[in-house]
């Protein structure tokens, strides 16, 4: 059987996109149909909407220390603890900017409704965590990613806690995801730089 990164590398950036926007359309249509289930009304469901300076002041902020610790955490440890078979590279690796911040906003929206709008509101912050790791199953293999992506998921659904605002951890992790994209897309580039370099440098 193929691992997800194998499969991924072989797919059209065409084939890709319209994979990773099928996907969040998914769990947004499951967020349509739990929150039909689970609301008595959608008020209560449109309440966790606020336009609050908590969305900068926390969401902004939060999301900025998440992306430094990464970058940090990337910078000293043994390269092998971040490799996801190369699909995060390969998802943003050949994206310009706006691409990768369309993406990033797509996530951050149609997983935050689902996992604390839906889940998180009704049946609390681990179930919400565990469930949202599970889906992330590209990092099962690896024990460092996973650790990182249910430690991520409890940091944000405690912000949700504190808050109750889906547009602060929305803001949160469209911040982490379209920052470490534009990272991956100019660490990738600057690889292929510098293997032309090397292949174009004349043998002494």
């Amino acid at each position: 059987m193929k691992k997800q990164g194998d499969i991924i590398k072989e797919l059209t950036k065409k084939q890709l996109t319209f994979h990773l926007f099928f996907t969040q359309i998914v769990l947004l249509t499951i967020a349509l149909f739990l929150g039909i289930l689970l609301f008595e009304d959608w008020s209560t469901f449109g309440s966790q909407f606020r336009l609050t300076s908590s969305i900068w002041t926390v969401g902004l902020s939060f999301g900025l220390i998440v992306v430094m610790l990464d970058l940090v955490l990337m910078k000293y440890l043994p390269p092998k603890f971040y490799d996801d078979g190369g699909v995060n590279e390969r998802i943003f690796s050949e994206r310009n900017i706006g691409e990768i911040a369309l993406l990033a906003f797509v996530i951050a929206v149609s997983e935050e409704i689902l996992f604390r709008g839906i889940i998180q509101f009704h049946l609390g912050l681990i179930l919400s965590s565990i469930i949202f790791a599970v889906i992330h199953f590209r990092y099962w293999a690896h024990w460092f990613l996973i650790m990182n992506i249910v430690v991520l998921s409890f940091w944000i659904g405690m912000i949700y806690e504190v808050t109750g605002n889906l547009l602060v951890t929305i803001m949160m992790h469209f911040i982490i995801d379209f920052l470490l994209g534009i990272y991956m897309r100019f660490k990738s580039s600057k690889a292929r730089k510098e293997g032309m370099s090397h292949e174009q440098r004349p043998i002494s």
